[in-house]
């Protein structure tokens, strides 16, 4: 992807301030390799130290409240999914002219969806619903509502309906705006989230997937980790799959219809807000929102987004 920065706020993250970091903080870590990882996240710059362990540091303010969040989640979550996830193994303070905490990680094998793509959609939606069945039955307490920390995910719809309007009109002479318009209207009218809170990955595409051999192995990037309305951690259906893979996905998980179309709506609002965005500094970005317009704008099509 381009090494052009993504936000006006990121800051300058080089190898020499990593090894700094590293040396003055993990100085049994000093002496191993460290080679920056080239992805399409966002929030994030990461390094491979070592063999089997990985340096994650937030690029911007804000997304400097998820390293320590994720460092007191996952540790309680991993052992209830069916995939793995980055747990972390060390906190790292500000420091040698860094403003964030920063953390380390266990390496977790494979390549993204997006650099290796997944061979069979069928079979990433037969593993990818039992993941998100998982997460959402684990114990809630004392994890964190939907807020700036993960960007709002698992909130209403509705919360998200200015900064949704004024994404599809920046929109106007890139892509046809009144289709999206109709969608948005429509996933607007669905009845809000009424249950108790559960938990959500919050932003699960190819770019946070990890696959070997074509097959999904781990989830990533728990930046969007909270706990709300489960409907955003349906956005895969549209971000990644194919209608038919989207039915072998909604067969898998308990989800209601109105949970359903509220996550055509994430998918939807979350694809118009990044593309223009990202659309002169991240290729990836773009092409997963582009394709989530398609297969949302198809289900209507269909009649299925009425």
């Amino acid at each position: 992807m381009s090494t052009t920065k993504m936000h006006d706020d990121e800051l300058d993250i080089n190898k020499p301030l990593v090894s700094r970091l590293i040396a003055e903080q993990f100085p049994d870590w000093a002496g191993l390799p460290l080679e920056a990882v080239l992805s399409a996240g966002t929030d994030n710059a990461i390094y491979r130290l070592g063999d089997d362990m990985a340096v994650r540091l937030p690029r911007r303010t804000g997304a400097a409240q998820q390293v320590e969040k994720e460092s007191r989640w996952l540790p309680r979550l991993a052992p209830h999914l069916p995939l793995a996830v980055p747990v972390p193994l060390a906190l790292g303070i500000p420091a040698a002219g860094y403003p964030f905490h920063w953390s380390v990680c266990r390496w977790l094998a494979g390549k993204d969806a997006v650099v290796s793509p997944i061979a069979d959609l069928h079979e990433a939606a037969v593993s990818l619903s039992p993941f998100v069945s998982a997460l959402q039955k684990i114990d809630i307490t004392g994890g964190p509502p939907p807020g700036a920390h993960n960007f709002f995910r698992g909130a209403s719809l509705a919360s998200r309906d200015a900064q949704t309007r004024a994404a599809i009109e920046s929109l106007n002479g890139i892509i046809e705006t009144a289709p999206l318009i109709r969608a948005w209207n429509a996933a607007l009218e669905i009845e809000p989230w009424d249950k108790p809170p559960v938990w959500l990955h919050g932003d699960i595409h190819a770019g946070n997937l990890l696959t070997e051999q074509g097959r999904l192995t781990a989830v990533i990037d728990f930046g969007g980790l909270g706990i709300g309305d489960p409907a955003c951690d349906l956005m895969v259906g549209w971000n990644l799959l194919t209608p038919e893979a989207r039915a072998t996905f909604r067969s898998g998980v308990t989800v209601d219809d109105a949970t359903w179309g509220r996550a055509r709506g994430w998918a939807l609002s979350v694809a118009v807000v990044a593309l223009p965005y990202y659309l002169d500094t991240n290729p990836t970005l773009v092409a997963i929102s582009r394709h989530a317009i398609r297969q949302v704008l198809a289900d209507h099509a269909d009649g299925l987004g009425d």
